[in-house]
């Protein structure tokens, strides 16, 4: 049985890790694109 806590624990978790997620991935993003806009070939 999943009680109250537990489920707002895993919302909380899910949320948590989505957040890091789409933290890292818009870093990379800018990170390549700084990097290709430096280099004119």
């Amino acid at each position: 049985m999943l009680d109250g806590a537990l489920f707002s624990h895993i919302i909380l978790w899910v949320i948590g890790a989505m957040t890091v997620c789409a933290g890292v991935a818009s870093f990379a993003a800018l990170f390549s694109l700084g990097r290709s806009g430096y280099r004119k070939d």
